[in-house]
């Protein structure tokens, strides 16, 4: 019997599966760090222990996407080893902030399979929940990945899509226990855009641009003890079309929201995940740009009256800066340069 762990294929999975994923992590200053010599996001709840203090928290929580990325990580060995890509994710909450020293392990059930039609892979469907050292929910999210067949002539038993959401509905939405924008300081966060100050349908382009390097990406995603074959075994990927490793989709998505500070300086905290898809590969050495839509506002009622929820558009390109909010077509198609469509609920200080 082999010691040694090939990854799961699409016809190992089954609908209602359960996997308890090795090994449990715990999240350290470390970390935190590094995440910020990667992307360089300047959000303050995440920045300063003294703001975080002031809002209400007992220290600066790491970046909600740190939980995400551990998390995420975790899942690869026993979901994605042998992936082709990650589409999507759906019905994501944020429901505990994570701080340094906490301990994040994960579990995910199988909820949908779909095998395409080229025989050769198809689409597994999990829902993953994280949680802490106390057992506690900290985040839920579901995503959908293509995983290659071993054995193309095998048969699949009860495939099927699950009905996902749309959206997060505002009420599902957390916001941290004690959290209070009541005494914000606009000036050390960085700019007065408050939750009144943003319209549904507004654009925001975010005029910089960050390129992303082989050495980067690579770091980041070992960093989070992802393992899939695709970001780092050269060997293998030399017979794909393209020849190159695939930068994993968490560098863009992390990248994208530093990159948003600039018009969102508010709206670091992320609540929920709608929706997100990786609309086309991306490899290192090109440059990262980004711009957002307000898509919906909401009110929550559990947050003392002091943060509102933004439901925001992220859309990410490649080498191509967004002054002309580069999208879709009258067919749906989009833009070449476009390599990140993604929506989720932000909570923002209200001016009060």
């Amino acid at each position: 019997m082999s010691k040694t762990d090939p990854g799961r294929f699409f016809e190992d999975f089954r609908l209602g599966q359960v996997l308890v994923h090795a090994t449990p992590r715990t999240v350290t200053a470390g970390d935190v760090a590094l995440y910020t010599a990667l992307y360089g996001p300047r959000f303050p709840l995440f920045s300063s222990d003294k703001f975080a203090r002031a809002s209400g928290l007992a220290a600066a929580p790491a970046d909600p996407l740190v939980a995400f990325h551990v998390v995420f990580g975790k899942t690869v060995p026993d979901i994605s080893l042998n992936a082709v890509a990650n589409l999507g994710y759906a019905e994501g909450r944020f429901l505990a902030p994570v701080f340094p020293s906490d301990t994040l392990a994960a579990t995910s059930e199988v909820i949908g399979l779909k095998e395409n039609s080229n025989g050769k892979t198809g689409v597994v469907y999990v829902r993953t929940t994280g949680t802490n050292q106390r057992g506690e929910a900290v985040l839920a999210y579901v995503r959908w990945v293509m995983v290659r067949k071993r054995d193309p002539a095998a048969v699949v038993e009860g495939q099927s899509v699950p009905d996902l959401a749309e959206a997060v509905a505002p009420g599902d939405l957390v916001v941290p226990a004690g959290l209070d924008f009541g005494r914000y300081d606009w000036a050390l966060a960085g700019a007065p855009h408050a939750f009144e100050d943003y319209a549904v349908g507004e654009r925001i382009d975010h005029v910089d641009g960050m390129a992303v390097e082989e050495a980067e990406a690579q770091m980041a995603t070992r960093l989070w003890q992802n393992t899939a074959k695709v970001h780092f075994n050269q060997f293998e990927r030399s017979k794909d079309p393209s020849g190159r490793r695939l930068v994993y989709g968490g560098v863009v998505i992390s990248t994208a929201k530093a990159l948003s500070f600039n018009g969102l300086q508010n709206a670091g905290l992320i609540l929920g995940i709608n929706g997100g898809r990786h609309v086309a590969p991306f490899f290192a050495g090109s440059t990262v740009f980004a711009w957002s839509e307000v898509l919906d506002k909401a009110d929550l009622p559990g947050s003392g009256g002091s943060i509102g929820a933004l439901r925001l558009r992220l859309v990410a390109t490649r080498d191509r800066p967004c002054t002309d909010f580069p999208d879709k077509d009258a067919d749906g198609n989009y833009d070449p340069a476009v390599i990140l469509d993604f929506d989720y609920w932000a909570g923002v200080p209200k001016r009060g």
